[in-house]
């Protein structure tokens, strides 16, 4: 999916915009309204590292598990202790 981002938005968020576009998504860069550029990436797929492609996977193991939820419920006295 192409989304459109203006010229400033895209300088002062270059780098966001670089990594979205690693992860594959495309951008039409405008000026005053008008396209002027597209930020594309080069390979269709991001190739990752070794170490990557580990904390993934053990990220993918924690999430088939589930994550532990321990908070104990909260009323507004703990939430505005001194």
């Amino acid at each position: 999916m192409t989304k459109t981002i203006s010229l400033r938005d895209a300088n002062q968020t270059f780098a966001r915009c670089v990594r979205a576009v690693e992860a594959g998504e495309e951008f039409v860069i405008t000026r005053n309204g008008q396209p002027v550029a597209k930020l594309v990436p080069i390979a269709e797929k991001r190739v990752l590292t070794p170490e990557q492609l580990a904390a993934r996977a053990n990220l993918l193991a924690i999430m088939e598990k589930g994550f532990p939820i321990t908070v104990e419920p909260l009323d507004r006295d703990s939430l505005h202790e001194r």
